[in-house]
């Protein structure tokens, strides 16, 4: 088992599950899936303006879903008969329900969507740390709730989160796909990724786990509790990172 981070070898940490939500639990990039349906003509360009370097995530995300006139209960709706998770997603999730081993969804996409693919596949209490939204008559409105002090302005910050849990006393096992990840990359335990942050983790030495679908995971984390790595979530410190959403009733750090 390839592993990256302090924790590494530790005996008695408790295994936690991170996973990226766009083109990494959910098959399909699901904030571009709702923009070709909904979005103005112009968010191409807004794209191409962040792959540039020109405009960071935070800035491409407002400005894509600004114009958008559709509702929220229509583009959950379209997420719902359009998106699907990942294979083994599932038995993965029973998998860690059964071990009492948390199970987290951490991304810099919007809840709005993310909840409707959870909750339409039934998974109504995976924990998602993303971007929080509000739909009023002005538009859609943001709070950004894990962000570096000083570092408001690039948005929700992926390697705080995976911080949080292994100062929690967890062994992170971290999923992922795109540059956005690159930050908890380095700071997870095991990684896997594929496409751009397997690109990225190569050129920067980074060890990881190629990923297609869950089933890796599956296997590295019964190999991990196997070999008699203690399952189970710990005492919670507090009240967890502040404002998660989709807190119901599992454990979080």
């Amino acid at each position: 088992m390839k592993t990256t981070g302090e924790n590494s070898g530790s005996a008695n940490l408790l295994p936690a599950v991170l996973i990226d939500f766009d083109d990494t639990a959910a098959e399909q990039n699901v904030a571009e899936l709702l923009l070709k349906r909904f979005g103005d003509s112009t968010w191409p360009d807004v794209r191409l303006r962040f792959r540039a370097g020109e405009i960071n995530l935070k800035e491409y995300q407002e400005i894509t879903f600004r114009d958008i006139l559709a509702d929220q209960v229509t583009m959950q709706d379209y997420v719902k008969s359009h998106a699907n998770l990942r294979p083994y997603f599932k038995e993965l999730r029973e998998y860690c329900l059964a071990h009492d081993i948390p199970m987290a969804i951490v991304s810099q996409g919007l809840d709005f969507y993310i909840r409707a693919l959870l909750d339409g596949e039934g998974f109504h209490q995976i924990p998602v740390y993303s971007v929080n939204t509000r739909f009023t008559p002005r538009g859609i409105t943001y709070e950004y709730r894990h962000t570096r002090p000083g570092q408001e302005a690039r948005g929700n910050s992926k390697g705080l989160v995976v911080d949080r849990y292994r100062e929690s006393g967890h062994y992170v096992f971290y999923v992922g796909d795109g540059i956005s990840d690159f930050e908890a990359a380095g700071r997870t335990d095991v990684l896997f990724a594929h496409r751009t942050l397997a690109e990225e983790c190569v050129r920067q030495g980074i060890p990881f786990q190629p990923f297609t679908d869950f089933s890796v995971v599956l296997q590295a984390l019964e190999e991990y509790v196997g070999n008699g790595h203690r399952p189970g979530a710990p005492a919670a410190p507090g009240d967890g990172p502040a404002g998660s959403s989709g807190n119901r009733g599992e454990s979080q750090p």
